[in-house]
């Protein structure tokens, strides 16, 4: 049985005040081939809170720890990227739950390039299973939408326990493993979920059922790939939120719906000017995004090759008007129309997703905000 440990994480905020509670270590292994207990741990899930939003938001000086996590450092960032993905594919708060419980068993949610087999990623996905290729799996956005792709095979899947759900997409040889994550799983769902919906208590929460009418505007034509108006109908949209009623277009082309995905699994996260946008969870500034390399690594993870900066990409694919966007243009502002200084992808309904400048953050526009501003547009799928 692997040894329990009190592991604590420094972090490079100011401050002094100590957040350091005792933690369950996990092994660097697939915790589904380790010798723990199987047994729920218990969670205090005001704890966990707390300390998630220090790591998120930075400002947890000193020594900080989630109770249940060895590195909260890497896993937490992890934990939102999987939630995000949840909020963006619409998949309701118990979905987000089985997939956290999910890559807790299997990867201690860990972005592992090693396993069992040819197993790679949080979720432990295999190429040779057809989950993608090596670095798809390892790209912590795929590895999710193909994980919640999964779940939504599963009929009646919402009304199975989390492990039973969490099985029914692994096909594990430990099926009984998922279920002492539950605790931990739900303790880090409900600390994410404000910080990525950010919408008032009046409207829908986005990790709610998509079944049923959700009182907003532009929500009946959310599966459609027309513009649908200018995006006002969402009214104000706070920074780093996914407005209640938004859907991935669902007739838009895989590849710019992958796209599309990739870059709201971004959300939130701090702008840097000439940023790669190769981990902008991560503790590297130069990981997180600017305005094209999100443009870039959006459209890399769909299997789209741009160039990296605003003054190229806006060469990229065919022109296209104002009036006849389609969900994965690029919109391209300030400067000239030659050599813009911004860019934004149009993500449907009226709105855009981009990285604005430096004290921002990865957030949603309306086109409405833009459209005075537009230079050029481009289609690249």
């Amino acid at each position: 049985m692997k040894k329990t440990t009190g592991a604590v994480v420094g972090l490079g905020a100011t401050g002094s005040l100590l957040l350091a509670v005792p933690i369950l270590a996990l092994g660097a292994e697939r915790a589904s081939a380790s010798c723990a207990s199987d047994s729920t741990q218990a969670v205090d899930a005001k704890a966990v809170a707390a300390q998630v939003k220090s790591i998120l938001r930075g400002k947890g000086k000193g020594t900080v720890s989630v109770p249940g996590l060895d590195d909260p450092a890497d896993q937490v960032p992890n934990t939102k990227t999987i939630q995000a993905t949840g909020v963006a594919m619409k998949i309701p708060a118990r979905g987000q739950i089985v997939a956290l419980a999910t890559a807790l068993q299997e990867s201690g949610l860990r972005n592992l390039t090693y396993g069992d087999r040819d197993s790679l990623g949080l979720f432990q996905q295999r190429p040779s299973q057809g989950w993608g290729t090596a670095n798809e799996i390892l790209d912590p956005v795929h590895a999710s939408t193909k994980f919640y792709d999964g779940l939504g095979k599963v009929p009646g899947w919402q009304s199975l326990s989390i492990a039973q759900a969490a099985q029914s997409v692994q096909k594990s040889g430990f099926p009984g493993a998922y279920a002492k994550w539950e605790p931990l799983a739900t303790a880090l769902q409900k600390a994410i979920s404000p910080l990525l919906s950010k919408t008032s208590t009046a409207s829908p929460s986005t990790s709610s059922s998509g079944s049923g009418s959700t009182g907003n505007p532009v929500a009946s034509a959310a599966g459609s790939c027309t513009t649908d108006g200018d995006g006002t109908g969402f009214g104000t949209i706070p920074p780093g939120a996914v407005p209640a009623g938004y859907k991935v277009p669902a007739d838009a082309p895989p590849k710019v719906r992958t796209a599309i995905r990739w870059a709201l699994g971004q959300l939130d996260t701090a702008y840097q000017w000439g940023g790669r946008c190769t981990d902008s969870h991560g503790p590297d500034p130069m990981g997180r995004c600017d305005c094209s390399s999100l443009m870039q690594q959006a459209y890399k993870a769909a299997g789209v090759t741009l160039t990296r900066t605003t003054y190229t990409q806006v060469k990229e694919g065919k022109p296209v008007s104002v009036g006849a966007l389609r969900p994965g243009d690029l919109l391209f502002t300030e400067g000239a129309a030659e050599r813009p200084e911004h860019v934004g992808m149009f993500i449907g309904h009226g709105l855009i997703i981009n990285a604005p400048h430096t004290g921002d953050v990865v957030r949603i526009a309306t086109l409405a905000s833009w459209k005075p501003q537009i230079l050029a547009a481009r289609r690249v799928v």
